[in-house]
């Protein structure tokens, strides 16, 4: 079979070398068909009893996790059961069987499709990704309806067989976190999918994983045959079909080279992240789940430099978060850090459509009532997840970040919405941290070119580049017709987050980058350059750029980064920039 190449998002670094598995496409045949008047409730109760089932085995998948397994997977098992409880799934479709007579198969349909036009509206790439879940809950639910086989994976080849023969690629439209629960013990080296972005389920899994995958690898399960040879470049996002044997040797030699230079980084986890001229940085881990405070420890993180809060609030549409609910997250977050600094963004929703379906929907939600608008929209809202902020704050140190700021009224009425907060608090004897410190992410050009009227207000500031860079250049990260035109060395990106870190500096707060460019290790001593001396990330990212931080000379890379600053010319800055490198 002749080689070709096909290209997604990059979601999980490494390299992956193995043969390719097929999964059964996750779009089922699903029969349409009206149910006559007198087997209505007989229609209502075998969708009840499906629901049913599938509660049971999310139940065991939960029961049997190992205990060594990544803290995501018993999350998102618990996600998927909140989906299935929700009345979105388990009462809408039975509604739909008794109103329209249709079968359990297509009553539900109907119901995923609604709400995935629903999803397919939000703005916010990460909570627009919870489509995802709810396709998966429901196909789940489908496969029972249908007395589908389940997921699995053929056994491993025998020992002495071809050497890779044991080490599956698996190639799928989507794979549910649960289901790659399944394919943990197994000769399972990567995946790649048809669908998915950078904040999807399966991907943030991947990460946990530690496993090089690509998604949104447009057709690769109806182009990728069984058995294919498959080469997965997670750092690039590009999956070769069936390499030469020159490609496949090449990339075997770079697979050993990253191999060893893993194993060269563990060593660095107690090492202090000193610049060789001895400029000490922070580096901080992002974090969606209190449970992911272990691995950013492991890592070595001197704190959380992004807690995305929204996750918990993530499917609960019906089922909001209490403010103890959240306060216990928060307040495990912090004890978890042992006296570290944890950073809780409010809640960074990006639309009202996940909240409640009903309301007025944006005509361009990308532009319209999102993160701190939302959250000054819907002051009791706001007001529940602040005292439980501040509440957590008895436990430890910790910030509250506020996103997508842009006017000073903004920040003026959620500094007094954070009095307010620690007034009810007072009211009833509840103790906080009265000194808690507040900041602004700076994702926004119109808060980058007005930075005194942040400095002057906020404690702190964090650059959230994945939305400043999306916002400044106007493009859509995710949406991949214009994909190619996201370029984190643009001109006025470059700009924009020096004139930040610099305002910082002259008031003398702490500014952080919080956004993908801060795990970048190719931009590590860019942003040192221009003065960077917080970065939070993933904490799988900490080591590779606590080495570059720790091959870096500050004297040597200002100069240098000065010039790039001065140049409008891409081409030149990309080679300025990849010359850095080697400063």
């Amino acid at each position: 079979m002749a080689s070709f190449t096909l290209h997604g998002i990059p979601v999980s670094r490494g390299i992956a070398i193995g043969r390719a598995h097929l999964l059964a496409p996750a779009a089922l045949d699903v029969k349409h068909y009206l149910v006559a008047e007198e087997h209505v409730e007989a229609e209502v109760v075998r969708l009840q009893t499906a629901l049913t089932a599938v509660h049971r085995e999310l139940q065991t998948l939960w029961n049997e996790l190992p205990k060594d397994a990544p803290t995501e997977l018993g999350a998102f098992i618990d996600v998927h059961a909140l989906i299935l409880s929700d009345p979105m799934i388990s009462e809408a479709p039975l509604d739909i069987i008794r109103s329209r007579h249709y079968n359990a198969e297509w009553a539900l349909v109907t119901q995923i499709e609604e709400l995935s036009a629903q999803f397919d509206e939000i703005e916010d790439a990460y909570l627009r990704e919870r489509k995802v879940d709810i396709q998966q809950v429901a196909e789940r639910v489908l496969k029972v309806l249908m007395g589908s086989e389940p997921l699995t994976l053929p056994n491993a080849a025998n020992p002495g067989d071809d050497e890779f023969m044991a080490q599956m690629v698996v190639i799928a439209h989507d794979i549910s976190p649960a289901d790659m629960l399944k394919f943990r013990d197994r000769s399972f080296i990567g995946f790649v999918t048809d669908v998915g972005g950078q904040n999807s389920h399966t991907a943030i899994v991947a990460r946990s994983l530690d496993i090089p995958a690509a998604v949104g690898v447009a057709q690769a399960s109806t182009l990728i045959e069984q058995d294919d040879w498959i080469i997965i470049d997670g750092d690039a996002g590009v999956v070769i079909v069936s390499p030469s044997a020159l490609v496949l040797e090449q990339y075997r030699e770079r697979q050993l080279a990253a191999q060893r230079a893993r194993k060269k980084l563990s060593k660095l986890k107690k090492t202090p992240a000193v610049t060789k001229d001895g400029t000490t940085i922070t580096l901080l881990a992002n974090i969606e789940l209190p449970d992911d405070c272990g691995p950013a420890l492991e890592a070595g993180a001197n704190g959380v430099g992004l807690f995305r809060s929204e996750f918990l609030f993530m499917g609960r549409a019906a089922n909001m978060p209490s403010e103890d609910e959240q306060f216990e997250q928060y307040r495990r977050a912090v004890v978890a850090m042992k006296g570290r600094p944890v950073t809780i963004r409010t809640l960074d929703i990006g639309a009202d459509k996940p909240l409640d379906p009903t309301e007025h929907t944006a005509l361009n939600p990308a532009l319209g009532l999102r993160a701190i608008r939302y959250c000054l929209s819907e002051p009791q809202l706001f007001l529940t997840q602040l005292r439980a902020i501040l509440r957590a704050s008895a436990f430890g140190k910790v910030r509250i970040l506020i996103p997508m700021l842009a006017h000073a009224f903004e920040i003026d009425q959620s500094l007094a919405m954070i009095e307010q907060a620690k007034a009810q608090l007072r009211e009833t004897n509840v103790k906080y941290d009265a000194s808690v410190e507040v900041g602004a992410m700076i994702e926004i050009p119109a808060a980058a070119l007005a930075l005194p009227m942040f400095v002057r207000r906020m404690d702190f500031l964090s650059i959230g580049t994945n939305d400043l860079i999306q916002y400044t250049l106007a493009i859509d990260r995710v949406d991949y017709e214009v994909a190619h035109l996201y370029n984190p060395l643009h001109p006025a990106i470059l700009q924009l987050i020096s004139m930040t870190i610099a305002a910082g500096q002259k008031a003398g707060i702490d500014v952080a980058v919080c956004g993908e460019m801060a795990g970048d290790t190719k931009l590590t001593r860019l942003l040192l350059g221009m003065g960077l001396r917080e970065f939070s990330m993933h904490p799988a990212q900490l080591l590779a750029v606590k080495q570059e931080i720790l091959n870096s000379d500050l004297g040597a890379i200002a100069p240098l980064t000065r010039k790039i600053l001065r140049s409008t010319d891409p081409d030149g800055i990309a080679d300025a920039v990849q010359a850095l490198q080697t400063s």
